[in-house]
Formats: C-alpha cells, structure tokens, sequence
C-alpha cells in the first residue's frame, strides 16, 4: 500500500518527529523513504543573484540549511533497513512537494504541523495546510515524535458515512493489521447543525433521530470491514461538535492514531468536513492521517 513515503524537512523538531513516524510506517509496511527539503524562492530574487552578492549569499545560506536538514535525517533512517533517497529543491514549497509527489510516485506523505520561523522558515503550518487540503496521496501530519509505546495500538477512524469518510477507513483498517492494532470507529450527531434548524420546530427531535440513524449506520460500515479482515473494533456514536468530540474521545480513549477524509457531508447531514479535519490536525496531540 504504501510503496514510497516522503517526508519534507525544513529541519525543524516538527519535521524530525514526521521523519519518524513515517520511518514507523517504512519500517512495517517496507517502503523506501524520501526526504525532500524545498528552498523557498520567495525568499531570495534569482534574477537578482549575480548583481547583488548579498543576495547570492542568502541564497547559498538558504541552500545549505535545506541540506543540513536532509542530511540530519538521512542519519536517522540510516540506524533503520529502510532505503532512503534524498532531494533539495527550489521553488513555493507546496507547489515543490506536490511536483516531487507526482514525479516520484510518492504514496503517503508525512509532515510536521510546526516548521521553523523568520529567514529560516522553509516549511510551515500553512505550507502543511495547503498540501493536506490539495494531495491527491494521503497526509500524515503530526506534532510529536512517537513515544516508547508499542506505536500505534489504537486507530481512531471518525465517520459520517460520506464517500471521503469511507476511503480514510481502508488506510486505518491497513494500519491496524500491520500493527495488530483496534480500530475505534466514531461517529459525531453535530448538535450545531440540529440548533442551526431552527425552522424545524417540533420536527427537531425526528431530525435527530434520523441523524443518529445515519450515524449508526457510518459506524456499522466500519465494523463489518473490521470483522471481514479480522481486525478489533470499538463503536461509539455521540453527540456534539465534532471536532471537539473527536478530540475528546482521542484523550479518553488513549487513541495512536487518527485516519480521516478531508471532506464530508453537507448541509444539515453535515458531521464531518474540511474544517473539521483542518481543526483536528492543527489541534492533535497524535498524528492525523488524512486522505481525499
């Protein structure tokens, strides 16, 4: 499933902990790795370069950073049997890490959430923002490196039943049988969305029955899955906003993991859509595996 990872680097903590998890990944689903460092051109004029040193200079220090950064991790996958390849390139980073996807028949992307700042900042929130939102290959994103667990023994795969919802459910399923890991299938009622229906009146309780119903059956779709490839399972459907839902269940439950669309329901069905997930991986404390 996933043949080839890439992780981008700007050398920061963030990016170190991406290397890592994608390193987890590499390592069980035996993939190659592939660090990428992109020089940001906006940074520094090319046309410019060789009328003013200054600039060139700047350029030569951007440069070297990007190279330092990939060097320092290439050191960490060389500890592991993973095979690595390694890139610096130039250009609007997530512009340059969607061409490398593309170009390099890249699988799975792994990314930190925070880069570094100021002259120094190659890759960024935003930057991780924009490719989770436009990646046609599934974003892991995460904050942290990985612990001295036993990685990752509990895959949360929230769910509203819609088409992008159901694509995350084989990437967290295939996760959990090399992990021999549980699978939480969650689904959220969003009680936002019952409160917006204020012309429902009377109906409001049948709308959140019918809710909780579609609920209930988004769940059910996950565990049959689970029980066909022999995985374990835990069900829950609640009621709430579902970022916070979902962020609620994760610190009770001691989730690893999260796998989950970028795009949802709409309308008065809505329980799970982009800003959701744009909450969920800005917020996490565990990593986000998102897919389109």
């Amino acid at each position: 499933m996933y043949d080839t990872i890439l992780v981008p680097t700007d050398g920061s903590e963030g990016a170190e902990a991406a290397a890592r998890h994608g390193l987890d990944l590499a390592t069980a689903f035996d993939s190659q790795i592939h660090l990428l460092s992109v020089v940001d051109e906006r940074s520094y004029s090319s046309a410019l370069a060789d009328l003013d040193p200054t600039i060139g200079e700047q350029r030569e220090q951007f440069e070297q950073q990007a190279t330092e950064a990939v060097d320092r991790l290439e050191e960490l996958v060389s500890e592991s049997s993973v095979t690595c390849h390694t890139a610096v390139e130039r250009g609007i980073p997530h512009e340059a890490i969607q061409s490398y996807v593309a170009e390099h028949d890249i699988d799975l992307v792994s990314m930190g959430t925070h880069g570094r700042t100021g002259l120094d900042r190659l890759l960024l929130g935003s930057v991780t923002e924009r490719v989770v939102r436009t990646s046609d290959v599934p974003v892991l994103t995460t904050r942290h490196e990985p612990d001295d667990r036993s990685s990752y023994d509990r895959i949360l795969i929230p769910t509203d039943g819609s088409e992008s919802a159901t694509a995350a459910i084989d990437l967290g399923i295939a996760i959990a049988e090399r992990f021999d890991a549980t699978v939480h299938a969650l689904s959220v009622v969003d009680v936002n969305a019952v409160a917006g229906a204020y012309d429902a009146g009377p109906g409001i309780p049948h709308l959140l029955d019918s809710l909780e119903e579609g609920c209930e059956q988004a769940v059910a779709a996950v565990e049959d899955e689970c029980e066909n490839r022999d995985v374990d399972i835990v069900t829950d459907v609640v009621q709430g906003t579902p970022y916070r839902a979902i962020r609620e269940y994760v610190d009770g439950e001691g989730i690893d993991l999260i796998t989950m669309g970028t795009h949802g329901r709409t309308g008065l069905e809505r329980y799970l859509i982009g800003s959701v997930t744009e909450r969920t991986v800005r917020m996490s404390d565990v990593p986000v595996l998102t897919v389109r």
